[in-house]
C-alpha cells in the first residue's frame, strides 16, 4: 500500500509503517504507511493547487468522471467484496451489500450535474439585484470510519468531488486497503493530479494536524462522538466547516399489534448487522408487555441459530480488533455483574484452527437492562442488546428518548395512531416504521443531540459542501448617490 499525494503513489515521509491484520485470524495481511505531518501537508498543497483547476471543469465533466468511477467499481466489484471480507470481516452478502452503496452513492451524487442552484433577489431599488449561488469551500478533509469503509469513502467523495471542492482522504486504519482501491477507481476514471489525496495513518498523529490545518475549509467525518468533539476542538480556530456523523443507541420498539415475524427479522437484522458495529444498530429493546414474552423468547430462539466464524459460511463475522472485543466483554460483564440475566451469548464463540484467534463474540441479549446502566446508555458497538418491558406508548417514547443520542429509532406497529405519535415525539433523524435500514441516498443522514452536525444524503447533504455566495449587482448606469458621501467631494 501507498499513501496517494499530488498525483504520486508513495511511502511516508519517514519510512514508517503500520500493520493491517485480519480480524477473522489475527493473522497480518500487510503493511501501510504511517503518514506524517510532513505527507499530510503536501497533501493538502496539492489540493489547494488543483482546487481552482478541478472548480472550473464544471460540474458536467466532474459527474462524468464520477460516473466512470462507478463504472469500473461495477466491472472489478469482486475485488473490492474480498477485500472488505479480508480487512473488515464482513460476510459475503453483507460484503455486496456494501459495494452497492459504493454503487448507488456515486451514481445518486453525480446525478446532481447542473442541478445545484441558487436565486436571483430583487434588490432594494430598481435596476438592482442580488445574486446568490453556491460556491464550492475549497479542501475537504474526510475522515471515513473502518465499519463500512468502502461506502463511506464513496458517499464522503462523491459530493465533494461533484460541488468542485479537492479532498484529502484519510481512512481509518483499521480499513486502509478498500479505500486505497476506490481512490484508485477514481483516477482510472480520469480525476486530475492533486484533487485527490490520499494518506494512512494514526489519527492521534496525522487526524488532528489534518483538520486543523489552516487551508482546509470543510471537514467531514464519520466515527465516535469523542473523536467528533475532539475535531470540533481543533477546527475551531480556522472556522472550518464541520460535517459529523457520529454515535447512536438506536432504540427498537415493538408494539403489540406488531408483525411479529416482520419485527425478528428487522431486529436480527438492525441489531447484528455488521456485528452490530453500525451507528444505526438496535442497542435498546422495548417490547409492550402484552408480547414480551412471547416476543422475546421467539428473538432468544433466533439469535441463537446463528452462526459466528468464518465469515464466508457464517451469518455474522468478527468485529473489528481484540479492543472491540475486550469493550465488549466489558460491558457484558458489568451487566451480569450488577445482576442482570444474559439470556444468550455473553461469550466469545469456541472456534477451533485459525479462527480461533479471530476477533468474536457471540451475539448477546441481556433482559431487564437497567434504563440507567450503561448497557441502556453508552453506544457498544458490538452485538449486545438490552430489553426492557413496557406498558404504555408515553412510557416506551419517554425511555426512547433517554439517550444522549439521536440518530436511527425503529417502531413496530400496524395501528397509525401509534406509528403516527412516535414519529412525531422520537426525537431521532431517522424513524424506521415497520421496516428494517439501511438509509438511502436519497435520504438525509443526520441526528439529533451527540450524533452530530449537518448531514449527509439527498439533496440536502450535498448542500453541506457548497457555501451560499452573493453577488450584489447595480445595472442601471446611473451616477450612484450614497447619502454618507458628500457630492462636492468629487
Amino acid at each position: 500500500m501507498k499513501n496517494y499525494i499530488d498525483g504520486e503513489w508513495t511511502g511516508s515521509s519517514t519510512g514508517e509503517v503500520l500493520e493491517k491484520k485480519n480480524p477473522s485470524t489475527g493473522e497480518s495481511v500487510g503493511n501501510f504507511p504511517s503518514a506524517s505531518r510532513e505527507d499530510v501537508n503536501r497533501a493538502i498543497d496539492a489540493a489547494e493547487t488543483a482546487f481552482e483547476r478541478w472548480n472550473s471543469l464544471g460540474s458536467r465533466e466532474r459527474s462524468r468522471i464520477i460516473v466512470r468511477t462507478a463504472d469500473l467499481v461495477r466491472e472489478k466489484r469482486n475485488e473490492l467484496e474480498n477485500i472488505l471480507i479480508l480487512e473488515n470481516g464482513k460476510v459475503p452478502v453483507q460484503a455486496g451489500e456494501e459495494v452497492d452503496g459504493v454503487l448507488d452513492q456515486l451514481l445518486y451524487y453525480a446525478g446532481f450535474e447542473r442541478k445545484i442552484t441558487g436565486e436571483v433577489v430583487e434588490g432594494d431599488s430598481p435596476k438592482r439585484m442580488i445574486l446568490q449561488y453556491r460556491t464550492p469551500y475549497g479542501v475537504v478533509a474526510a475522515l471515513t470510519p473502518w465499519n463500512f469503509p468502502a461506502a463511506m469513502v464513496a458517499r464522503k467523495l462523491a459530493p465533494a468531488l461533484l460541488t468542485g471542492n479537492t479532498v484529502v482522504l484519510k481512512p481509518s486504519s483499521d480499513t486502509p486497503m478498500s479505500a486505497e482501491w476506490i481512490v484508485r477507481k477514481f483516477l482510472e476514471a480520469g480525476v486530475p493530479r492533486g484533487v485527490v489525496n490520499f494518506v494512512t495513518g494514526k489519527g492521534s498523529e496525522i487526524g488532528d494536524h489534518l483538520v486543523s490545518h489552516r487551508k482546509v475549509s470543510l471537514v467531514t467525518m464519520t466515527g465516535s462522538t469523542g473523536t467528533g468533539q475532539r475535531i470540533m476542538t481543533k477546527t475551531a480556530a480556522n472556522m472550518a466547516k464541520l460535517v459529523l456523523e457520529l454515535g447512536g443507541k438506536a432504540p427498537f420498539i415493538v408494539w403489540d399489534d406488531a408483525d411479529i415475524v416482520n419485527s425478528l427479522k428487522s431486529l436480527i437484522w438492525a441489531k447484528f448487522w455488521n456485528g452490530g458495529q453500525s451507528c444505526i444498530a438496535a442497542e435498546r429493546l422495548y417490547v409492550q408487555e402484552k408480547v414480551y414474552d412471547r416476543f422475546v423468547e421467539k428473538f432468544v430462539s433466533a439469535t441463537e441459530k446463528m452462526r459466528v466464524g468464518d465469515p464466508n459460511t457464517s451469518d455474522m463475522g468478527p468485529l473489528i480488533n481484540r479492543g472491540a472485543v475486550e469493550a465488549t466483554e466489558k460491558f457484558v460483564n458489568a451487566a451480569s455483574g450488577s445482576g442482570m440475566k444474559i439470556l444468550t451469548g455473553g461469550k466469545k464463540p469456541e472456534l477451533k484452527g485459525k479462527f480461533s484467534k479471530g476477533y468474536f463474540y457471540l451475539p448477546t441479549i441481556i433482559d431487564h437492562a437497567d434504563q440507567e446502566s450503561p448497557i441502556f446508555q453508552e453506544e457498544i458497538f458490538g452485538p449486545v442488546i438490552g430489553v426492557q418491558i413496557v406498558s404504555t406508548l408515553d412510557e416506551a417514547l419517554e425511555r426512547a428518548n433517554d439517550s444522549r443520542y439521536g440518530l436511527a429509532s425503529y417502531i413496530f406497529s400496524k395501528d397509525n395512531r401509534v406509528v403516527f405519535e412516535a414519529a412525531e415525539k422520537l426525537r431521532f433523524g431517522e424513524i424506521y416504521v415497520n421496516m428494517p435500514g439501511p438509509e438511502s441516498s436519497q435520504g438525509y443522514h443526520t441526528g439529533f443531540r451527540l450524533t452530530g452536525q449537518a448531514g449527509e444524503g439527498s439533496k440536502y447533504g450535498i448542500e453541506e459542501y457548497v457555501k451560499l455566495k452573493n453577488v450584489y449587482l447595480d445595472y442601471s448606469g446611473k451616477p450612484l448617490h450614497i447619502g454618507s458621501v458628500r457630492e462636492d467631494l468629487f
